[in-house]
């Protein structure tokens, strides 16, 4: 039995005589302009507080939890993919901020709100994402910042309550606030801070030192309570906690300011310079 010829069909396709029809088969560079290209992932900028008591700092480390650990594993939670996230900078263990920046990049179809919502509900309450945006690809938490305010609480002449022990360096003695303002007029400016730094044995010893401290001050907030108040272009590693270190020791008369000048002149890191405890430091903000 031979098979029956074909037949243009009205619906435009071809059919065997009193048979089935057959599709349309269109062809192949028709089909791929069809198809919808991969949409890239978007880049988020968030900014996070954190209470830096129970962590061992910002940045991934071998052996303890850190604060980026937990919001990498709460994004692949809700993301269902690894999403590495980039920070501002490192905050050292038992460091707090009020606004540590970070980003990445994922695939997020509906709108900000609903991706703050769904990070903040699986956070430990020692962790808020305070905000959650959507940037250009070329956004870099780090290397876009322009500059960082921190804050470093004392509480002296007396112990700070059971409530506020932790996030304060607190002395029984009492601090020479005038001569610690004097001293912070000495290292405002821009100055090689190699001698306030900690980077020897950090891996980072050829780092340029130079940095602009366009603010250091020492304000009396109420009570017994001071605040130092630094701002900047950048810091370098364990920098404020090294000059809030300083500026106490002139307060108690330890050093002087112009031991400062001179500390500040050698640029080089010795004992004299004293790191303060790590629970007074606050990130306040970044600026980009």
């Amino acid at each position: 039995m031979g098979v029956p010829p074909m037949r243009p069909d009205t619906n435009g396709s071809r059919s065997f005589m009193g048979g089935m029809p057959m599709p349309r088969r269109w062809p192949s560079s028709l089909r791929m302009k069809n198809q919808k290209p991969p949409i890239a992932p978007s880049r988020w900028k968030c900014t996070v507080a954190y209470d830096g008591t129970t962590f061992a700092g910002w940045q991934i480390q071998p052996n303890g939890e850190t604060v980026q650990i937990v919001i990498e594993r709460r994004l692949r939670e809700v993301l269902k993919v690894e999403t590495p996230i980039t920070g501002s900078g490192r905050t050292d263990s038992g460091v707090h901020a009020r606004g540590q920046v970070f980003h990445f990049d994922a695939h997020w179809p509906h709108d900000p709100a609903k991706l703050l919502t769904a990070l903040r509900v699986g956070l430990p309450p020692t962790i808020q994402i305070k905000t959650a945006r959507r940037v250009p690809a070329t956004f870099h938490a780090r290397f876009s910042a322009k500059g960082k305010i921190y804050h470093y609480e004392i509480c002296h002449g007396g112990y700070a309550d059971p409530f506020t022990q932790a996030y304060t360096w607190s002395m029984a003695r009492t601090l020479d606030v005038a001569a610690m303002r004097k001293a912070a007029k000495i290292l405002t400016g821009t100055h090689d801070f190699r001698a306030f730094s900690a980077i020897a044995g950090s891996g980072v010893e050829r780092e340029d030192t130079v940095r602009i401290v366009r603010r250091l001050d020492v304000v009396e907030t109420r009570g017994n309570r001071l605040r130092i108040v630094a701002e900047g272009n950048g810091f370098l590693y364990k920098m404020v906690r090294s000059l809030a270190g300083a500026l106490v020791d002139v307060g108690i008369g330890r050093l002087t300011p112009d031991d400062i000048k001179d500390i500040l002149a050698s640029k080089t890191r010795t004992e004299r310079v004293v790191t303060a405890p790590p629970q007074g430091l606050f990130l306040m903000k970044v600026f980009y």
